[in-house]
């Protein structure tokens, strides 16, 4: 159908063109034959193909467009035959003989223009003669573009001040009334193609008439482009008398679209000291209209003018310009009940990056419209509607962007309170925003109080606000969203202990509320936060704590005990492990050995109860021994029951090779090198002995399961351990026990049972080199290595 119709209406167009064209033929060579009546004969002939009413906007103005050309040069030649001696005055009555009214109009138009520009009469009374004979045509398609047309002609012939127009005192008052009037007449038939035609063609009417828009709101851009026109004349007439026809005129589409048009087409400077008349025809506007745009638009136009000069700001000030706006919104809000969430929120958020430009030093009016924002949310539950929550979190971040400092985002009391609004991955969304922004600007947040209030507004991230959601969180998300928390947990801090020592017990209570996934990536930071002030702690004579200072310290191995117990709710006990020897070894720093031993108790219970898979054992095994061997804290009873436990549990591991290598690594902690008392040097031989029988067993079940008995890599290793403790001095490592393992290495690389290792020949090649460098340095050195003999090979 609609094809039908579309067909239909190109054969009409191409059907005026031809008539058009035909018409404008027989004009031209009229004018050229300087023949005046036949050119007008044949230009309102021609003229008479723009009285068609089959023509859609879009169409017309096509056709339009081709007699406006035509009608210019029309124009060119009244004005040659005014020079040839034809009165001005005489054609200005000629033309309005012609037969058809729209037709004579045009004519009428482009005669006016000449007289105008002949200066034989004002230009005041040729315009207000034109505007009030175009009333002559009402259909509004055809009256429009007449209007148009008379408006392109007229726009530099105003009686402007400094226009070669000018007229007596009141020629601005004129040149307004014509362009107002014009405007008027043109807003009216405008407003009236709603009402014409069927019901069912409504959305196809709305269209065409949003295409004609720009005829209407032409005039506004004239009337701003006036001279003579001051901010006390825009203030008493321009500007109310434009308010009036956009109030009555009741329609949404325009009243829309001229708001707009007021706002971007006159200063900014006028906007502010108008700012009451301007604002008061809000509320008068239909419901329907999209007022949020309208006045969000203001609000920006009016800061970024605020930002152009800090000499301005005095005005926003004089004027009341925040109050007022406030007050608009209110009312706009009052007369429409019905007005969607997202609207009123986007005022709220325009009106808050307004105080924000204007009045940065006033969070009294952040503050103030935050607390506004609670009022319209309020009863409504949390907001769903995607646009709203968009608007939400456009507001929330505005004050974190403007100020750079979350500290002073929190100063905003009504701050969290709009954060309630907001469902939960919007909530997570706006807490990650809050997070990035700390990151970003290194914000320093050194208060429990402040942490408390910020660990609130980002609780969306660090505990579960829904749990029938929790199965469908992306993994990816949640641990990036994890690890922004952790970083943040790490930057917290603050130079007086007992402060931070109040920063880290309101961490652990959010943090050990907010479920078991998250724990393994909040807690590790948390207690290197913690371990942190115990450092510091440990240099200062004074406790802060108001006690001894052991008795502080204990106090936040205390915590810390109870935040890395949390842990076995996950459970992680590969993480727990580790960060109880993390704790072992700060007490061990601090001589807290009752305290050291029991994170070591711990972490014991841990590796025998939970920690099964055997790669996790070997691992937790060689993390235990290097802890414990740099233990210094521990008297000999304690000492021996971890050293014994460490080689009981190496000697178990289930594969021999991570058995042996454990068991050789438990040497270390009957040797160490600054610390006398532990020297047993028995006590190394005995592991390194023990390791040796491990290798040696390890061979024997490659050789009785894969008929070869595999690489002699840890052989290689061992005798590394007899070299390092050789070299340190262990009086039981004696020339004789290395001869005799080289030896053994040997052989086995030469047995054709032995499994070719590359790494391993390597290993011991430059074991060997190492021996002989260390037996050419000369000094004791080369003594002790002297009797060390190295084969030829």
């Amino acid at each position: 159908m609609m094809t039908g119709v579309a067909e239909d209406e190109d054969k009409w167009l191409a059907a005026g063109i031809a008539g058009l064209q035909q018409n404008a033929f027989y004009m031209h060579r009229a004018m050229d034959s300087n023949n005046l009546r036949d050119a007008l004969k044949y230009s309102a002939q021609m003229l008479s193909e723009l009285r068609t009413s089959k023509l859609s906007p879009h169409k017309y103005y096509e056709l339009y467009m081709r007699a406006f050309d035509e009608l210019r040069k029309l124009e060119m030649f009244f004005k040659e035959e005014t020079r040839r001696g034809c009165s001005i005055v005489d054609l200005y009555e000629l033309v309005q003989h012609a037969g058809n009214i729209l037709p004579r109009l045009y004519l009428l138009c482009t005669v006016g223009s000449v007289y105008i520009k002949s200066k034989e009469a004002p230009a005041k009374d040729i315009l207000k003669d034109l505007v009030e004979m175009c009333r002559g045509i009402q259909h509004p398609l055809r009256g429009l573009f007449l209007r148009s047309y008379l408006s392109q002609l007229s726009r530099d012939k105003l009686p402007d001040i400094g226009s070669e127009y000018e007229g007596d005192a009141d020629t601005i008052t004129d040149a307004v009334e014509f362009v107002i009037q014009n405007f008027t007449e043109m807003n009216k038939l405008w407003v009236r193609m709603q009402h014409q035609g069927p019901a069912r063609e409504k959305e196809r009417r709305e269209k065409e008439r949003s295409e004609l828009r720009d005829l209407v709101g032409k005039n506004l851009h004239v009337l701003s482009q006036i001279e003579g026109i001051d901010l006390d004349m825009y203030k008493d007439t321009v500007l109310p008398r434009i308010l009036e026809q956009v109030v009555n005129c009741k329609d949404e589409i325009a009243q829309y679209y001229l708001m707009d048009c007021i706002i971007q087409v006159f200063p900014d400077e006028y906007h502010l000291q108008t700012l009451e008349v301007l604002l008061s025809a809000f509320p008068q506007l239909q419901a329907s209209v999209d007022i949020k745009t309208v006045l969000s638009q203001l609000m920006e136009r009016l800061a970024s003018y605020a930002a152009l000069s800090s000499e301005v700001l005095p005005e926003f000030l004089q004027v009341e310009a925040f109050s007022k706006l406030n007050s608009a919104i209110g009312k706009v809000i009052e007369a429409q009940p019905d007005m969607p969430v997202v609207g009123a929120v986007t005022l709220c958020s325009s009106l808050l990056k307004f105080s924000l430009h204007v009045h940065p030093d006033r969070l009294d009016y952040a503050d103030q419209v935050l607390g506004s924002c609670v009022k319209q949310l309020s009863g409504k539950g949390k907001i769903e509607d995607s646009k709203a929550t968009k608007q939400i979190v456009a507001l929330l971040s505005a004050p974190l962007e403007k100020y750079n400092n979350v500290v002073t985002a929190l100063k905003l009391s009504n701050y969290p309170c709009v954060m309630e609004y907001l469902d939960n991955e919007t909530n997570k969304v706006m807490a990650t925003v809050i997070i990035q922004n700390i990151m970003k600007n290194n914000t320093h947040i050194s208060t429990a109080d402040k942490v408390e209030a910020l660990f609130e507004l980002i609780k969306g991230l660090i505990k579960d606000l829904d749990e029938t959601l929790h199965d469908e969180v992306d993994e990816d998300d949640f641990k990036e969203e994890q690890c922004s928390v952790a970083r943040l947990i790490q930057m917290l801090h603050n130079e007086d202990p007992e402060e931070m020592f109040k920063i880290i017990c309101v961490v652990k209570k959010h943090i050990l509320t907010g479920g078991p996934k998250r724990l393994s990536f909040t807690v590790p930071p948390l207690v290197f936060n913690s371990l942190k002030l115990v450092r510091r702690l440990q240099g200062q004579e004074e406790n802060p704590f108001g006690d001894d200072e052991s008795t502080s310290t204990k106090k936040i191995f205390q915590l810390l005990n109870q935040i890395v117990e949390a842990l076995s709710s996950i459970p992680a006990p590969d993480l727990a492990l580790r960060l109880y020897l993390q704790c072992a070894e700060a007490a061990n720093d601090c001589d807290l050995e009752p305290v050291a031993y029991e994170f070591f108790t711990q972490a014991y219970i841990i590796y025998e109860e939970e920690i099964s898979d055997s790669r996790a054992q070997v691992t937790a095994m060689h993390l235990i021994i290097g802890t414990l061997q740099r233990m210094h804290v521990f008297g000999v009873e304690n000492r021996d029951t971890l050293t014994h436990k460490a080689t009981g549990y190496s000697a178990k591991l289930l594969k021999k090779p991570d058995q042996c290598r454990a068991v050789y690594a438990c040497s270390h902690l009957f040797w160490v090198d600054d610390q006398d008392n532990l020297k047993d040097g028995e006590r190394v031989l005995l592991c390194l002995k023990r390791a040796l029988r491990i290798a040696n067993a390890a061979q024997q079940m490659s050789n009785a399961t894969r008929g070869s008995t595999g690489s002699v890599m840890l052989f290689v290793e061992i005798l590394n351990k007899y070299i390092y403790f050789f070299e340190k001095g262990n009086p039981q490592i004696s020339v004789a026990s290395i001869q005799s393992l080289m030896e053994l290495i040997t052989t086995e690389m030469q047995s054709d049972t032995t499994t070719q290792d590359p790494a391993a020949d390597a290993f011991f090649a430059s074991t060997l080199r190492y021996i002989q460098f260390q037996k050419q340095k000369g000094g004791a050195i080369s003594e002790k290595y002297g009797t060390i003999k190295l084969s030829d090979s």
